[in-house]
């Protein structure tokens, strides 16, 4: 059975397209989104007494000069993990005036396109005999999942765990140890490990068992990322890496030593550690340039773990 993971798409449209097409690339019988499926900003383009439009993408301006103009800027802003609207003048002074109409309409906007993912998949995966989990991540509000699970062929993975096939099982959650970021899905390490702990079967064969756990263990080189300070801002222009995974995940991999445990979180850990007998994989992210990274793995019934290879593509 081979299996293909990615994470941390943040609304990435290419990236999305991308996961669903991996099946039939890679030969991938399952198909496995970690966490941070949403995107982080809209993009107005504004309407301009002239007719045109103008929109403003990683600090550059752009004049929208036709309706073709428009549609490949909304493609280009969608690509890259973005929400684009049009909007008038007057539209956007009231948004500036009312930060909450703001926020309400964002999170509009992320439902929207979740909702199109969603119909998007079924289309893509109907009659292909391929499976495919997401696990929404800390990034994730929390009233995606209902639009997850309504699809027919994408299964919602939070908090429980699922069949894959061949006697592989796999268990998943999303949540996170506390970030600067105050995000959605956080808790204690107290209660990252009770999450945990209440997941796993007590008759579980770890060496069948595949944890899916969006934040990446403490100290693996898989959960360093740039130190920041009390402000937010990077120290050191970036060259100074902190280990910020969960030590409640750290701990259920040496306790448990599943085959095979998959992560995300921190786009910048990309690669594999191993954790006693664990091997732990992080496939990294990079979205806001259309790249998806990820994992394809060899699973075999008798030998467990047959190859893995990490994927740019």
């Amino acid at each position: 059975m081979r299996l293909f993971f990615a994470t941390d798409i943040h609304g990435s449209e290419i990236c999305w397209k991308k996961f669903l097409n991996a099946g039939k690339f890679y030969g991938a019988d399952v198909l496995v989104l970690g966490g941070d499926m949403t995107g982080k900003a809209l993009v107005p383009i504004t309407q301009q007494p002239d007719g045109s439009f103008r929109a403003t993408l990683l600090q550059q301006t752009f004049i929208l000069k036709n309706e073709a103009e428009v549609r490949d800027m909304e493609r280009r802003v969608g690509s890259r993990g973005y929400y684009p609207f049009r909007v008038t003048p007057e539209q956007l002074a009231m948004f500036e005036a009312h930060p909450e109409r703001v926020d309400a309409f964002f999170h509009e906007q992320i439902l929207k396109v979740v909702e199109q993912w969603m119909k998007l998949a079924d289309e893509r995966l109907a009659g292909s005999g391929r499976r495919c989990f997401v696990c929404p991540g800390n990034d994730d509000s929390f009233d995606i999942d209902g639009v997850v699970a309504r699809s027919q062929h994408v299964q919602l993975a939070e908090g429980r765990v699922v069949e894959l096939g061949d006697g592989f099982r796999m268990a998943s959650t999303g949540w996170s140890n506390p970030t600067p970021w105050q995000t959605f899905r956080e808790c204690s390490e107290a209660e990252m490990a009770a999450k945990i702990a209440a997941m796993i079967p007590a008759d579980a064969d770890m060496g069948r068992m595949i944890f899916n756990f969006h934040c990446p263990p403490h100290g693996s080189n898989l959960d360093d990322a740039p130190e920041i300070d009390a402000d937010l801002n990077v120290k050191n222009a970036g060259h100074v890496l902190v280990p910020v995974g969960s030590t409640a995940v750290r701990d259920a991999i040496l306790k448990h030593q599943p085959l095979l445990s998959l992560h995300g979180h921190i786009h910048e850990g990309k690669g594999t550690a191993r954790l006693g007998k664990t091997l732990a994989i992080n496939a990294g992210s990079l979205y806001e340039q259309g790249v998806l990274q990820g994992a394809l793995i060899e699973l075999d019934p008798r030998k467990g773990l047959k190859s893995y290879t990490l994927t740019t593509g």
